[in-house]
Parts: C-alpha cells; structure tokens; sequence
C-alpha cells in the first residue's frame, strides 16, 4: 500500500506508515464481524514482528515485551514470526531475541 492517499484527519493524531506489497499481505487475515462486515486483521506472529519493524516510533520495550507476551501465553508459532520477519526484514534485528526465548 505504498502509494496510498494520507487520511486528512485533525482527530485523532495519526502516524502513517508504509508497508511493501508483500509486508503488508502477509498475515492478513479476512475475518467478518457481526455477520456482515468484512475487516482484515493480522494474526498475532505478524503484530509482534510489526512491532520489531517499528521499533524507533513505538520503542524497543514495547517490541521485547509483546514478543515475551505471546511466547508466555502460547500464541505464538516461531516458525510463523521466523517467516514474517524475513518478509519484513526484522530476521537480524529479531534473531538475539528469539534466540533467548528458545535457549
């Protein structure tokens, strides 16, 4: 969604940010709500790699601790976050953290 329109909004502040094609299909899920609506989300092993790859505008901390929340809780597939980040380009940057959490 590289070329998309910036919404115009006064409220609520936003920070925009762009995904490549394929960062921004992977882990996307289509999910209908109220039998009606169709919204796509993203699982949980995209989120937390997200995180990483906007590390500077959310902080580290935020990152480490999502990706410890999802591993303490079981929901999470590590070779679904390994996948991810390669897409994303976080695999260097996430390496040292996941290795911690395996070893």
């Amino acid at each position: 969604m590289n070329r998309a329109r910036s919404p115009n909004l006064q409220y609520p502040p936003l920070k925009v940010v762009r995904f490549s094609d394929a960062s921004f299909a992977a882990g996307c899920e289509t999910i209908i709500l109220d039998g009606v609506v169709r919204a796509q989300v993203t699982g949980v092993e995209k989120t937390v790699v997200d995180c990483f790859k906007f590390r500077r505008k959310i902080g580290v901390d935020v990152a480490i601790e999502a990706l410890q929340d999802a591993s303490r809780t079981k929901r999470l597939s590590m070779d679904k976050v390994w996948e991810f980040a390669k897409i994303c380009r976080v695999s260097n940057v996430m390496m040292p953290y996941l290795e911690s959490l395996n070893g």
